[in-house]
Order: C-alpha cells, then sequence, then structure tokens
C-alpha cells in the first residue's frame, strides 16, 4: 500500500513526518512569530512618543531652532495657529516659530521644548479615574494647589500609574521635561494673564513621595511633574521654578 504524505497549501509533499506533527510545529511557529510581532509592536506603542519628541528635539537644536511665545492677540485670528510638522520645517527651513496658547484660560508654554499644552483645573491627584480623564486633554493642575497669581505653590503634573502600556497616551506633553535646565523659561496663560517663570532646578523621587506636592513655600513657585525615565513609571521627575525676576525660595539637588 503506497504511503500518503501530508501536502501544503502549494500541493508539496512533506515527507516523513505526519499530518498532526505539522500541524504541531506549523502552530508553534505561528505562535511564536505572533508573539515577536506583540512584542515588536509594544515596544513601539510605549517608545513611539518618546522617539519622536527626541528626534524633533535634536533637529530643532541642530538648525538652531528657537520658539517664541506670543500674546493670542497678536495674531489676527481667535485661533492659534496650526501644529507644523517636521518634514514642513525641513522643506521650508523656518529657525523661529511663534507659540500662542492653545487656551488662554489655562495653558503651559515651555518654549525650549516647543510644548504647548492646556492644563485642566483642580484635578484630584488622588483620584486615578479622574486625573487620567484630564490628562487626555493636557496637562493636570492638582487641587488645593495655587493658581498664577495666587503666591502659592502650582503644582502641575502629567503622569500615568496604572499600565506600563498607558503612558504613551498620557504622558506626551512632558517626554522632554529632563532637558530643562536653570534659567529657562515656563510660561502659563491663566484668565487670559500671561505668567512667566524661570527654572531654578529639578529631583527625581519616588513615586510615593507627595510631600513635594504639599510643601510651602515662601511666595509663588511652581512645580512640574512627569514620569521617569521617559516612558516609564518607575519614579517621578520634578521640575522647580519661580516667577521670573523674583527672588525666592530655591531649591537645590538631593
Amino acid at each position: 500500500m503506497k504511503t500518503r504524505h501530508p501536502r501544503s497549501m502549494t500541493g508539496k509533499v512533506f515527507e516523513g513526518i505526519s499530518f498532526k506533527k505539522y500541524a504541531r510545529k506549523f502552530l508553534i511557529k505561528t505562535l511564536a512569530n505572533f508573539l515577536i510581532l506583540y512584542s515588536v509592536y509594544m515596544i513601539v506603542w510605549v517608545f513611539y512618543e518618546p522617539a519622536l519628541a527626541e528626534t524633533r528635539y535634536w533637529y530643532d537644536q541642530l538648525r538652531g531652532k528657537t520658539y517664541v511665545v506670543v500674546e493670542p492677540a497678536q495674531f489676527k485670528t481667535t485661533e492659534p495657529p496650526p501644529q507644523r510638522g517636521l518634514l514642513t520645517d525641513i522643506l521650508e527651513g523656518q529657525t523661529v516659530e511663534k507659540l500662542s496658547p492653545v487656551d488662554p484660560q489655562f495653558s503651559l508654554m515651555i518654549p525650549k521644548l516647543a510644548a504647548n499644552t492646556r492644563v485642566i483645573e483642580n484635578v484630584n491627584s488622588a483620584d486615578e479615574k479622574a486625573y487620567l480623564d484630564a490628562l487626555r486633554y493636557g496637562v493636570a493642575h492638582a487641587a488645593g494647589t495655587g493658581l498664577p497669581g495666587s503666591g502659592r505653590h502650582i503644582y502641575l503634573f502629567a503622569h500615568s500609574t496604572n499600565t506600563f502600556a498607558n503612558v504613551s497616551r498620557y504622558n506626551a506633553v512632558f517626554y522632554l521635561l529632563y532637558k530643562l535646565e536653570a534659567g529657562d523659561e515656563v510660561d502659563i496663560f491663566y484668565r487670559g494673564q500671561r505668567y512667566t517663570y524661570t527654572v531654578t532646578g529639578k529631583l527625581i523621587v519616588s513615586p510615593t513621595d507627595v510631600s513635594y506636592m504639599t510643601r510651602q513655600t515662601n511666595g509663588e513657585f511652581l512645580t512640574l511633574q512627569t514620569c521617569w525615565p521617559p516612558g516609564t513609571i518607575a519614579q517621578r521627575l520634578l521640575v522647580f521654578a519661580e516667577p521670573a525676576g523674583q527672588s525666592g525660595e530655591k531649591l537645590s539637588l538631593r
């Protein structure tokens, strides 16, 4: 009796192996390929935004490009200028770009990082659902902390603490925060008024350390919080700033 061998979809005979063995090998190979592709997808999902932000930042540095914050009234329309893509900048060779607040009622702008985002006021930092919802639309202002012009400690944050993969969804605005150095400019527009701050220092702390949120300062002071390292939720990076031209409380690194 002639032995029948399993055939592939192309009709090729697989000699020396049973159909069950072939099916098992095919299943294992398919599963392995799926896991590899899924792993690559997850890596891209988590680190795509940080990589894009880093590329844009270094390209701007190489070209000597700068960003200048301007009042909304300096534009002919009430809408801020459209966001420009990296390809557009390459083609046009523009080295100075104006930043107008996305929302004059409450926005944060950092010229060095080309950051321009809405701030969601009075967000409960202890309510995960509340702050994750807020971070879908911009940076969160911690409820109970000061507001621009109040003479108190202002605390703004953008971070995710539920799952590692969600960092790319909630933390994009502050990916480059670690590049800020003493003397860099930070601007906040609040109720149509512009407030300018100067960076004084930065600090890396444990995610469970909330003492810097509740701390008291002698005068108005700004703290920006994000996750550290970029694209993870392992620690927290804090950047401190004081009103420009005001000699207030300065914090040094530990």
